[in-house]
């Protein structure tokens, strides 16, 4: 349950600043890449 809410919080959180950092356009097609391997990892 734990460990539920705090991966809930933290894909939470990971989208937030995606959308906040697509909005600036700082997203390079790298970091993308980066960020999605993240929050997959904090799903499973």
């Amino acid at each position: 349950m734990n460990k539920f809410v705090t991966s809930a919080i933290a894909v939470g959180v990971g989208m937030a600043a995606y959308n906040m950092m697509r909005k600036n356009n700082l997203l390079s097609s790298r970091n993308v890449r980066k960020m999605q391997k993240r929050i997959a990892r904090a799903m499973s």
